[in-house]
């Protein structure tokens, strides 16, 4: 007998996410699963400090404080709700549910997931957590959970492991699973797969986004969507935007399944509604990834405006006023981001900003004797001179890592609501490594004006046909990436990526032939001393950029302006390349 669809919706995608999300999914239609995401890499960095300080914490103290109300709103709709709100402490957080729902006097069963904190095992590590898979959830859904609280598991997890439970999947169920690790991949970042933090944001209203739901089926299928009446929009482009965050390759290894996506397909199945199907699975791979986190150093930082004229002598001018106390710092990096305007009628756009970051082992020679230093240069330096903030002490930042462990070494462990201790077996791994990825066949070239690209791309980015394709050249135009495509990007660790999609097939004949590595490092050349991987989703019409190193040691160490790579993509659409007239939308008719 087939079961109905599991219809399972997400309420936060980080930790810090709107508060009212809770109540809002639980209240606005039909739900039998509730998730919540609350870790990240800066996350387990954040929880890591917390449980220095107090062994008792460790997790999402927010999660509790969305229960006060939320446990009751579940209970009387029968709802589930799964969480990876426990982060370094999921037993203690199970506990905290439980006295907070005999506080409210609601009766709910509570499980929990442990065995992802291998932080003992790791030499100077502040965390060190295995990103378990979703069978941990599913055994404690099988034995009557009402709440469920996980440490590190994937994102994607809070959405397998309720389906699996749902559906009663095996674990060798690979093309299932792997269709409800797409779409809890979809979900796990909330309103982004409902219009936030989208390319085509103007298209709809995201002043408020309802949070996504997934109505997944027994065959791994599923429709993403949203309660009725709920702001944003859901549509293959967002749906495909999220998909292509945050991955890297077209086999997205996991710990359940490793999924293809190269194999999702989307249908637009009206208002709000994207199905997704096709999505096929293989064996997971017999590692786990373990995100490791440490005190890398201390950091500090001054920011000082420079107005007017002669920007670049004011830069220098405090440059060389302040080499001296710079001498032995390990790591220093200016940065002069030309935000002036010549003949500004404001004094804020007739100003440029001059970055100074100081890295170190030691507090004392990034710390406030550095920034005292440099304020007291105030009256002697250049004219105008003035910083954003005051001189303040040194802060310590954090370094990400990954390492990989054998998956029959991590004591994944599914405490359920009678106390009861399970060992989850780790999935069968393959018999023999996977082969490499088919590569997607290319459609035929399309065909270009003749012309020197000029300015940020390449000589021929948009430009000629390829020799012998005996295609007609094309009309084309400077513009800008994004008059055509969108972009989505994010980190993983001190990597990079960047997902660039369009809507039609004659976008996508020519992206796939124009965007290419060499195209890409040439428009964004902050990329070209960096390693660049490109991967073809054909189905998807997108290409996804993987760069290797740009950020360093990921997010907490502050390595870069822009530390987790949220906006490389939205730089990249302001580029401009040589664009055939044909692809581009049609002048607004004026009147």
């Amino acid at each position: 007998m087939t079961r109905r669809p599991l219809v399972i919706g997400n309420a936060s995608g980080f930790y810090g996410d709107r508060s009212d999300a809770l109540r809002e999914m639980l209240t606005g239609g039909s739900l039998d699963v509730l998730t919540g995401d609350y870790l990240a890499e800066l996350t387990m960095l954040i929880l890591g400090r917390d449980r220095l300080k107090n062994p008792d914490l460790g997790y999402a103290k927010t999660f509790l404080r969305q229960l006060e109300e939320g446990l009751g709103l579940a209970h009387e709709r029968g709802v589930r709700i799964v969480a990876n709100a426990g982060g370094l402490n999921p037993a203690g957080l199970a506990d905290a549910v439980r006295t907070l729902a005999a506080k409210v006097g609601v009766p709910v069963r509570v499980a929990h997931v442990e065995g992802d904190d291998l932080t003992a095992r790791v030499d100077g590590a502040l965390t060190a957590n295995a990103y378990l898979g979703g069978a941990g959830i599913t055994a404690c859904l099988r034995a009557g959970a009402d709440v469920v609280v996980t440490g590190r598991v994937t994102d994607a997890a809070l959405v397998s492991g309720p389906a699996a439970w749902w559906f009663d999947w095996a674990p060798d169920d690979h093309d299932r699973l792997a269709g409800a690790v797409t779409a809890g991949h979809v979900l796990e970042c909330g309103t982004q797969a409902t219009g936030g933090n989208y390319s085509f944001f103007a298209r709809h209203d995201i002043r408020r986004s309802g949070f996504p739901l997934a109505e997944i089926s027994e065959d791994g299928s599923a429709v993403i969507t949203k309660h009725p009446g709920t702001g944003g929009a859901v549509t293959t482009g967002t749906v495909t935007a999220q998909l292509l965050y945050e991955t890297q390759g077209v086999r997205y290894l996991g710990p359940d399944v490793t999924t293809r996506l190269d194999t999702v397909r989307l249908t637009d199945e009206g208002a709000d509604r994207v199905r997704v199907t096709g999505v096929r699975g293989e064996a997971p791979p017999a590692s786990l990834k373990v995100g490791v986190t440490r005190i890398g150093g201390w950091r500090n930082e001054i920011v000082f405006v420079l107005t007017g004229l002669d920007i670049e002598a004011k830069a220098r001018l405090v440059r060389t006023q302040l080499t001296e106390v710079l001498e032995g710092v390990a790591d220093t990096t200016w940065t002069l981001a030309r935000t002036d305007h010549e003949d500004a009628d404001t004094q804020e756009t007739a100003s440029a900003l001059l970055r100074l970051v100081v890295r170190d082992p030691s507090p004392d020679r990034v710390g406030r004797t550095l920034t005292s230093t440099a304020i007291e240069l105030a009256l002697g330096s250049y004219p105008g001179f003035h910083v954003t903030a005051p001189p303040g002490p040194a802060q310590p930042y954090g370094v990400f890592t990954s390492i990989l462990i054998p998956s029959d070494e991590v004591p994944h462990t599914a405490v359920l609501p009678d106390g009861t201790r399970v060992r989850v077996p780790p999935p069968e791994p393959p018999a023999s490594p996977a082969p490499p990825a088919e590569p997607a066949a290319l459609p035929a070239p399309p065909a270009f004006e003749a012309r020197g690209s000029g300015g940020c791309a390449p000589e021929g980015v948009g430009g000629a046909a390829p020799a012998g394709s005996g295609a007609e050249p094309r009309k084309t135009v400077r513009a800008p990436l994004g008059a055509v495509a969108g972009a989505r990007s994010g980190d993983k660790g001190g990597d990079a990526n960047v997902g660039v999609w369009v809507e039609t097939d004659p976008a996508w004949q020519w992206l796939l032939h124009t965007l290419t590595v060499d195209a890409f490092q040439a428009l964004l050349p902050e990329t070209a001393r960096h390693t660049v991987d490109r991967h073809v989703l054909p189905h998807l019409r997108a290409l996804n950029f993987t760069v290797t190193g740009i950020l360093g040691d990921g997010v907490a160490s502050g390595h870069r302006f822009d530390p987790q790579a949220k906006a490389l993509g939205e730089w990249l659409r302001a580029r401009h390349l040589d664009i055939p007239v044909a692809l581009l939308p049609a002048p607004e008719a004026t009147s």
